[in-house]
């Protein structure tokens, strides 16, 4: 499939395919006149990189995971590495909901009569 067929496929723009390609997460053939080709899982990989890069990943350590990813193969080397970006994507979590505990504590601030806010309604900033 040519480029375009793929973006639309994955939900991804060109743009986004060819720096997969650059980072070498991705590869396509080149037709005589230069344009690129795709195989039929080419979807599905994309799919993957975006959700590793959803999970915070970096190019270089999705890189690193793909031929792992392809062969079907586990080392302790990527198991490491999985381990350890689990547990980046933990401590994140939880600083997240710290942050989030805080937010809800000014939010119940804001709303409470002892914080000398002035609340103001939809109807009433509309007018």
């Amino acid at each position: 499939m040519r480029i375009g067929e793929l973006a639309t496929r994955a939900g991804v723009s060109v743009r986004a395919l060819r720096y997969y390609e650059e980072q070498g997460l991705l590869t396509s053939t080149r037709s005589n006149g230069g344009q690129r080709h795709y195989g039929d899982m080419a979807a599905d990989r994309v799919h993957l990189i975006q959700m590793l890069y959803g999970a915070g990943l970096s190019s270089k350590t999705i890189l690193d995971l793909l031929p792992c990813v392809d062969a079907k193969v586990t080392t302790p080397q990527s198991r490491a590495m999985l381990d350890g970006e689990r547990d980046r994507i933990d401590a994140q979590i939880t600083r997240l909901i710290e942050v989030r505990d805080r937010l809800d504590a000014v939010i119940a601030l804001s709303l409470s009569p002892a914080s000398g806010c002035t609340t103001v309604d939809a109807v009433t900033a509309a007018a």
